[in-house]
């Protein structure tokens, strides 16, 4: 579990919207295409259950991918993710359109990324969070680390971490015992 020191709690529980990169942070970054350049990705089953519990809670959930997938549309239409921002070489205009959106600010937002495109949006959010697995060179612009890497549950720490720090989590599982 990421470590909630008192700063990680302090700046989470600020967070509106918590935007994800996909590869590498929703799977393992491993790319796989058929010989007719078909191309497949695997997603956490734990990790979409994070980005519904986030939603059922108040906290909008952004993508912002530098990469175009049909399949990662496919997921996020599954999990009920609305605002996705695919092939986006320069993330900062896809984040800009969607605080717009949101009616948010900058310090109202937390990202999770894992490499050196993902470094703008990690500068500008009040909460950065780097998967295990990141790139090192990112590590020191974030408040906190996942103990999964990414595509393996990483993303599921993240929404818990989050929902922990604003007093959300122990309900929201309190209410799937209900069920």
């Amino acid at each position: 579990m990421i470590e909630l020191t008192s700063d990680f709690k302090q700046r989470a529980q600020a967070i509106k919207c918590v935007i994800f990169d996909v590869d590498g942070v929703l799977t393992d970054g491993k790319l796989f295409f058929d010989l007719n350049g078909q191309e497949y990705k695997s997603f956490h089953a734990q990790d979409g259950q994070g980005l519904k519990l986030l939603q059922q809670n108040g906290v909008d959930v952004g993508i912002i991918s530098g990469r175009s997938s049909s399949i990662v549309t496919r997921r996020m239409e599954n999990l009920g993710v609305r605002h996705v921002y695919q092939g986006q070489e320069n993330k900062t205009a896809a984040f800009n359109d969607l605080l717009n959106k949101l009616n948010l600010n900058a310090d109202e937002v937390a990202h999770v990324g894992d490499d050196l495109p993902d470094l703008a949006l990690m500068t500008r959010t009040r909460l950065s969070i780097a998967v295990n697995d990141a790139n090192p060179s990112i590590l020191s612009y974030c408040q906190g680390q996942t103990e999964r890497a990414g595509g393996c549950g990483a993303a599921r720490e993240v929404c818990d971490a989050i929902l922990s720090a604003q007093g959300k989590l122990e309900l929201a599982v309190r209410l799937f015992g209900d069920r």
